[in-house]
């Protein structure tokens, strides 16, 4: 075979239609826009662990589908979440990305809120007599929050389903970790990449790009079941990947991982994988947790936010273990994370520019193996939402 002309290179694969994706879905700035509206604003997602707000008034910030968030541990112990944004002149009320306090008041004029939302003070308030401007009706707005084994989600939807309809099921191949084990973040980092969102989050789904990954070449492609590892496809577009014992001893420099104090009802060896669409992955290896969401800055840039979980009033001796095997694979200075990253920015320079047309999404392995059943069910999800298919989602 010889390279390809043009009109070969433009010519559409001799595939299924719903196995390639068009290169306009990483690129267009319409398509960009209406999945701000269309997913991010309709799903549930992750925001923190309640390790996070762990004491009465603790908070912590964030933004999800650019709207700011407050997330709050109130005096009954509950926690809530409100939209970041003052009633009254639409300023943000908190600034820092997280700490503790009783209320929260906004610096523009003063108006001040409790934890669970309502408007306790108001300056001057006798100005407002007779506008049916008050505090009784003046709060913050509220958004949905639901706990799940001390994962925090919140969904700006107020007609959005419950969590566990909407997850379906595939969080519980860690059933039998989460559930008994108390656990608490110890590692925290951000990093903004100039990829679209869906680059990044595809690298954790494709499973064929290990070959990449310098330790996945040692450490799990040569184990006796990496071949009979399951991928799962859920309602809703998530995916689960369970069933592979990793080699991790075979990576030179890495302490033996036998006898290492694991997870409930894990070994030392196992590896499970749960990306939910749109953008988040729960991760387990044994010893230790992560949990990844990506967030959409732009069409051509986006936020990754990591944490490292282990269990709560450990040992310094195992929590240091932990900290250890969390970053040999993930970091910030690990490899996983960043050759994940440089495949993404790698897309990115050729989706964005418009030199790519297309991805292939063609590898059947009967969900396992390096299958790229997973990349279909995340596309077939996200053509259902968007009312565009993925491989022809524009009309030009």
């Amino acid at each position: 075979m010889s390279s390809r002309s043009a009109e070969t290179w433009e010519q559409t694969p001799p595939l299924p239609e719903g196995h390639y994706v068009s290169g306009r879905v990483y690129n267009d700035e319409e398509i960009f826009s209406d999945e701000r509206e269309h997913i991010f604003k309709k799903i549930w997602h992750f925001v923190c662990h309640e390790s996070e707000v762990a004491e009465t008034f603790d908070f912590r910030t964030t933004e999800r589908a650019d709207v700011p968030l407050i997330v709050t541990r109130g005096e009954d112990g509950r926690i809530r979440t409100f939209i970041n944004v003052c009633s009254h002149r639409g300023a943000r009320v908190v600034m820092e990305p997280g700490g503790n306090a009783r209320t929260h008041t906004c610096f523009y004029h003063h108006w001040t809120y409790d934890t669970r939302g309502s408007c306790v003070s108001m300056p001057r308030s006798d100005g407002y007599d007779g506008t049916g401007v008050c505090k009784e009706n003046m709060g913050l707005r509220e958004v949905k929050t639901e706990v799940k084994w001390g994962f925090v989600f919140v969904n700006l939807d107020d007609e959005s389903p419950p969590l566990d309809e909407y997850l379906d099921g595939a969080l519980d191949i860690f059933d039998q970790v989460l559930p008994k084990a108390e656990l608490e973040v110890f590692h925290y980092h951000r990093a903004e990449i100039d990829a679209n969102w869906k680059a990044y989050q595809e690298t954790i789904v494709d499973l064929y790009h290990e070959f990449m990954h310098v330790i996945l070449r040692d450490t799990q492609m040569p184990a006796a079941s990496m071949d009979d590892r399951e991928m799962r496809t859920y309602a809703n577009g998530h995916v689960t990947i369970a069933g592979l014992k990793a080699d991790y001893d075979k990576y030179e420099g890495w302490t033996d991982r036998n006898g290492a104090s694991c997870f409930p009802g894990l070994d030392p060896d196992d590896a499970r994988f749960a990306p939910l669409f749109p953008a988040q992955t729960f991760i387990t290896r044994g010893t230790v947790m992560r949990v990844d969401t990506v967030q959409p800055i732009t069409a051509h840039k986006c936020l990754i936010e990591s944490r490292g979980l282990g269990l709560k009033g450990e040992s310094e001796e195992d929590r240091m273990m932990r900290i250890d095997h969390h970053n040999e694979y993930w970091g910030p200075f690990g490899r996983n994370v960043t050759e994940d990253a440089f495949a993404a920015e790698g897309c990115e320079f050729s989706f964005g520019k418009g030199a790519a047309l297309r991805g292939i999404i063609a590898r059947d392995e009967g969900g396992k193996g390096q299958c790229d059943s997973g990349l279909r069910g995340f596309w077939t999800e996200w053509s259902r939402r968007m009312g565009r298919p993925f491989s022809h989602p524009t009309n030009d």
